[in-house]
């Protein structure tokens, strides 16, 4: 069964105008890989709602962010030519589309939605599922890499209770 890399992304916010502000990455051989990204001059729009769910403020992204260029370039570099899996398709697409464009560059792996994964079972199972992974990792961070290793083990769980002996 596919062992799958998760992708997750925060942003400034959730409407129009919103970009992305970190990325993380939970990779099948528990590596994990995250990093906040500077702002493009264009990118002005912050949702102060946004900030109180991820914790990052603007002025830490202008800080400790990464420039675009080479956020894609690591991407790339750690995800060629595979499925990368989200939770929140729409979105993510719309955000790694944005990031990407901006450093002229095209992104060298495909993004699916996690739920391609699930099975009828583990699609029942998920939120019960998610909810005792959320206990039994005690991730204190709404961040980008803690939220694709919540997805990952919480694909891994639904796998085992839905997998005939």
């Amino acid at each position: 069964m596919i062992q799958p890399a998760i992708i997750d992304i925060e942003a400034s916010g959730f409407g129009k105008g919103s970009y992305p502000i970190e990325v993380g990455l939970y990779l099948p051989d528990g590596r994990a890989y995250c990093t906040l990204i500077a702002p493009e001059p264009a990118w002005s729009h912050w949702d102060e709602s946004a900030e109180k769910v991820h914790g990052i403020r603007r002025e830490l992204l202008f800080d400790k962010g990464r420039r675009v260029r080479d956020v894609c370039h690591e991407l790339n570099e750690k995800l060629r030519g595979q499925y990368v899996y989200c939770d929140a398709w729409a979105y993510d697409y719309v955000w790694l589309s944005k990031l990407f464009d901006a450093a002229e560059q095209v992104p060298l792996f495909q993004l699916k939605d996690i739920r391609d994964l699930l099975g009828e079972c583990e699609q029942k199972l998920w939120h019960a599922t998610r909810a005792a992974v959320e206990l039994r990792l005690q991730l204190r961070r709404h961040r980008a890499s803690s939220d694709a290793r919540m997805l990952f083990e919480t694909l891994l769980e639904a796998r085992k209770h839905c997998t005939p002996d």
